[in-house]
């Protein structure tokens, strides 16, 4: 345990010393990652589904406000749909306006969330960002959530009805519009999916904060919990297949990622819990202080540790 918290110090400092180059790198690296996914997923428009036009949007975002990533992707989703139907990309545009709207009154630090929701499905551990997201963000972390996953559905209903509207040509505009968005509002796996995220992040993120000891594991827990419940019942309700396996395994690997999480992000010492009171002129106060787990890196004792010389 002290060699795992020893090195959570190690990358702590180490990402203090160098936080501007760091954060400049995993923006490159995850607006690289979700414009590969979105052409390949996609790639309807040549243009786009070129390596050094990736390269060079990623190297513009690593050095831009991490919301643009956001603003680029939904671009690149845009422009593919277009290259397919016209009515698409005006459909797939309008809800991406919608969700911005949302998204950036509500919940503007959350660009990860979503971003990391569409990337987490393609990796197939979605399960794991309504718990990471109940451990280190806000309530309203739901709505970023949320957002990922329509995304991604989107994504994956455009590409499920590409042929069928190409074949549409000599239908008329309205129907076509009426095809497409039809589709997406009766999406019942994307429902399953936004109502199951929303219930467990909003119980971790309400159980994390209680200052009972382990809150946070018990927040672990009962999100893990509250997720399959959703799952389960919200598809038996909309009549959506559920491979019980693969809610099981994906949920047990989400407490994995969420147990590393949380010992990165909240890592405490209950053995070590102090009560403490003071006063002022107006109030009493009684804290209760709980200890981080944490250890001086060797060079750092070395530093203190060395005699200091006092000049007479």
């Amino acid at each position: 345990m002290e060699y795992l918290i020893l090195i959570k110090e190690n990358i702590r400092i180490f990402y203090s010393r160098y936080e501007g180059y760091i954060t400049a790198v995993l923006k490159f690296a995850l607006c690289f990652v979700v414009l590969v996914l979105i052409n390949g997923k996609m790639g309807y428009m040549k243009r786009l589904d070129s390596m050094p036009v990736v390269l060079i949007v990623s190297l513009l975002c690593s050095f831009l406000p991490a919301n643009l990533i956001v603003f680029f992707s939904a671009v690149f989703v845009v422009l593919h749909t277009y290259a397919l139907s016209l009515e698409c990309a005006v459909v797939m545009g309008a809800l991406f306006f919608l969700m911005f709207l949302l998204y950036y009154r509500y919940s503007p630090k959350d660009t990860p969330a979503v971003l990391l929701t569409p990337v987490s499905f393609a990796m197939g551990i979605p399960y794991a960002m309504p718990i990471v997201y109940g451990l280190v963000g806000t309530i309203l972390s739901f709505l970023s959530v949320s957002c990922g996953v329509i995304a991604y559905y989107m994504v994956e209903y455009i590409n499920s009805i590409a042929d069928t509207v190409q074949g549409m040509a000599d239908d008329t505009t309205v129907a076509r519009f009426r095809f497409v968005v039809d589709g997406i509002l009766h999406n019942k796996e994307m429902v399953v999916m936004v109502v199951s995220f929303t219930a467990a992040l909003v119980v971790v993120s309400l159980i994390r904060h209680f200052s009972f000891p382990h809150s946070w594991d018990v927040a672990l827990a009962s999100g893990i919990l509250v997720d399959m419940i959703a799952v389960v019942v919200t598809s038996s309700v909309l009549g959506v297949k559920v491979n019980l396996a693969g809610l099981f395994l994906g949920n047990i690997i989400a407490a994995l990622i969420g147990i590393v999480v949380r010992f990165f992000v909240f890592s405490v010492d209950y053995t070590r819990t102090e009560r403490v009171q003071f006063e002022d002129d107006e109030y009493y106060y009684y804290v209760k202080a709980v200890p981080k787990n944490t250890i001086q890196p060797r060079e750092t004792r070395e530093e203190n540790s060395k005699p200091v010389k006092i000049r007479d």
